[in-house]
């Protein structure tokens, strides 16, 4: 392989409009997302200086998320899958509009802040399902993998810049000019599908399938490459999640220096984005099952090798490391689960890891804390990231489908969909 192939794999932005199109849409969307939630915390500890009402606004994003979503992978198996995603699209717009409207009115009423936010949260999550369908009805069968890695690359700088850009646009204008450049972002996004092509539920056997929830959890479960994917993941997360943890270890660790805890993040926000510019080493292998393993067996151990390491340098080191395998872990899950799903079944499935991706790492945090509270912080990071890297190794072992995995051809790809 190349030293070109091994870096960021641009064919699907060379070969597809509309799936560029969208990219350049989304991208643009989760910068201005990035910038509404840092001016959505600092509105709220305005308004209240109140820590509870910060942790609020986890509530107020991650309830309709994990509620919604479901539902959302329903509606994407029984409806046109861009009408669906231009509805939710628009309904995110018009609550950045909100959102705009009340800062430049002075809203005082934090109920009202934190409506908006659960209302477009849960616009997202009836749409994210549908939208997570797009790169496989938009590209090649072996061009899905680099897709999902140019969005996890457009999501991670988005992590990066999206906080700085909005202390710079806050320090300066204010409220109402960040949820405007949120609400500009929208409306990009917005233009990019609907210029997307038709993308109507497919039916099986003639016939709509308009099953219910359950359906997508039932698929899943009965095919060993979808469970054992989803099973990695929540191993993964569930168990090394350290976010949780990050300002106990700085205070042993670091004195408590904020800047300390400020590279930590960053630590993880540059780990993902240079796994990203050199995904191309990955996208273009076949094995994707075995490299899901590889690289979540890789994130435990780099999370534990956290626990246990003294110097900075070291430590912020492990966190890129274990950013890196996340980032491979998350592409190769991906496009796993979009080939391998049947197409009338990739809404409902696609919800299930929706939700998979919001819960584990909420419980994993949770986890850490209560780890935390029974021993040593670092012990509790050592023992989480060995606990993960053991599970995801015993998955791999009594699962061979997925071990032996490979991305299938085009000509799979359309058998599987018929």
């Amino acid at each position: 392989m190349s030293w070109r192939e091994r870096l960021v794999d641009i064919r699907p932005l060379r070969s597809g409009g509309p799936f560029r199109d969208l990219w350049i849409g989304s991208s643009l969307a989760s910068i201005g997302q990035q910038i509404a939630i840092v001016a959505v915390l600092l509105q709220v500890w305005d308004l209240t200086h109140s820590p509870l009402w910060t942790g609020a606004i986890g509530l107020a994003t991650g309830v309709p998320m994990l509620v919604l979503g479901l539902v959302g992978g329903s509606l994407a198996d029984a409806v046109d899958r861009r009408s669906l995603v231009r509805a939710t699209t628009l309904g995110q717009a018009l609550t950045a509009a909100g959102l705009v409207a009340q800062a430049a009115a002075g809203n005082r009423s934090v109920v009202l802040l934190l409506a908006l936010v659960a209302v477009q949260s849960g616009c997202a999550a009836l749409g994210a399902p549908a939208r997570r369908t797009f790169p496989v009805r938009l590209l090649p069968a072996d061009q899905v993998a680099a897709g999902l890695a140019l969005q996890n690359i457009a999501f991670q700088a988005s992590m990066l810049l999206g906080p700085a850009l909005a202390g710079v646009v806050l320090a300066r204008w204010h409220y109402p000019a960040a949820y405007t450049i949120e609400l500009l972002a929208g409306l990009a996004s917005l233009a990019a599908v609907v210029r997307l092509p038709p993308m109507p539920a497919s039916r099986a056997d003639g016939k709509p399938r308009r099953g219910p929830v359950r359906g997508g959890w039932r698929i899943s479960l009965r095919r060993p490459t979808l469970w054992g994917s989803f099973a990695v993941d929540l191993a993964a997360t569930v168990l090394a999640m350290p976010v949780a943890l990050f300002p106990l270890v700085n205070e042993l660790r670091f004195a408590g220096d904020p800047r300390t805890l400020g590279l930590f993040l960053s630590a993880i926000a540059l780990g993902g984005l240079g796994a990203g510019l050199f995904s191309g080493t990955v996208t273009r292998l076949r094995r994707s099952g075995l490299v899901q393993l590889v690289a979540a067996t890789v994130w435990g151990l780099a999370l534990a090798g956290f626990g246990m390491a003294g110097p900075i340098w070291l430590a912020l080191l492990c966190l890129a490391v274990a950013s890196a395998a996340d980032t491979v872990s998350v592409v190769t899950r991906g496009t796993l689960v979009q080939l391998e799903t049947p197409d009338h079944y990739r809404g409902r499935v696609s919800s299930v890891e929706h939700v998979i991706g919001i819960a584990g790492p909420e419980l994993g945090n949770f986890r850490g804390g209560v780890l935390a509270s029974v021993m040593p912080a670092p012990v509790a990071l050592l023992v989480g990231g060995l606990m993960a890297s053991i599970a995801v190794v015993s998955v791999g072992l009594v699962n061979r489908p997925l071990r032996d995995y490979r991305v299938p051809t085009r000509r799979e790809v359309v058998d599987l969909n018929t």
